[in-house]
């Protein structure tokens, strides 16, 4: 008897289709762009888009350090502006703080006295005279140096300003008041901080900065990015 032999059918290979020719490219208006395209990429899966919920305690300390590395380019119009703002800011009120220290040196007030001794309307002695230099001479050197530096130093002595007013408030009937305060003296920390404050965050904060802003490119790297290659393209 002859064995049964079973045959299978070959696979038919699939026919390839002729490449066909590529057509000249148009916009695909449709899709909200506007711009001629050789080819179009494949889709390519990718991770979910990030949703708007709260970042982690590391992404929120990224994000608010970010400004700080900006770095102010004074040939360009916006950063020079701010950094002229940030000059101005520091070097008034060092000057302000240097005068008001170098008169209290002259009339040779002792070191801790709080006998009421006043300079310019404002108790002093001899401790708050040469701490007045110093942070003057700090002010000065935020001036020479201008740009984030200027700014982030305006911004550290004005919050200690104000905390200083609201320590030495605590302290002034106290046999802790070695820096001889008085009301004035707190009024004045509070406007001097305030005021050095105001400096430091011109142009640095705020929900409607420019996009030639310096900070604001700082936080959206890609998005300034891809403003300035379609500024370059309308230029070329």
């Amino acid at each position: 008897m002859a064995a049964h032999t079973s045959h299978r059918p070959r696979a038919s290979r699939a026919r390839q289709a002729p490449p066909v020719p590529q057509e000249s490219y148009a916009p695909h208006a449709l899709y909200g762009c506007h711009e001629p395209h050789e080819h179009y990429a494949p889709y390519v899966a990718h991770e979910p888009y990030p949703s708007h919920e709260p970042q982690d305690s590391t992404g929120m300390l990224r994000r608010l350090l970010s400004p700080v590395n900006a770095r102010l380019d004074e040939h360009l119009p916006a950063d020079h502006k701010l950094s002229k703002v940030y000059r101005v800011g520091a070097g008034l009120t060092g000057l302000l703080l240097v005068v008001f220290g170098i008169l209290g040196l002259i009339d040779q007030i002792g070191f801790f006295d709080t006998g009421g001794d006043t300079v310019l309307a404002l108790n002093t002695n001899g401790a708050l005279s040469v701490l007045s230099i110093c942070i003057g001479g700090l002010l000065f050197a935020g001036m020479v140096i201008g740009g984030s530096f200027a700014s982030t130093l305006n911004i550290v002595l004005g919050l200690l300003f104000i905390a200083s007013g609201f320590v030495n408030l605590a302290l002034l009937d106290t046999q802790m008041n070695f820096l001889a305060f008085h009301i004035p003296n707190v009024l004045f920390s509070f406007v001097v901080g305030v005021m050095l404050m105001w400096f430091g965050m011109y142009g640095r904060v705020g929900s409607a900065l420019p996009h030639d802003n310096p900070y604001w490119r700082a936080r959206h790297p890609e998005q300034a990015a891809r403003e300035q290659r379609t500024l370059s393209r309308g230029r070329g």
